[in-house]
């Protein structure tokens, strides 16, 4: 069985702290990019036009 601290982790793309990686995971953690729903949910997205909306 492996450490928690032997698990491949990144930092949160919205509040930058680090996560580390979870079985449900597995299949596409490279296209995880923020550590929870809560952060998903508040990121900032760029507005049509190109400018980031605040």
């Amino acid at each position: 069985m492996r450490q928690k601290q032997d698990l491949p982790s990144k930092p949160c793309l919205h509040c930058g702290r680090p996560f580390a990686w979870r079985r449900k995971w597995a299949r596409d953690w490279e296209q995880v990019r923020y550590c929870s729903e809560r952060c998903r949910r508040a990121r900032v997205e760029p507005a049509p036009d190109g400018r980031e909306r605040p």
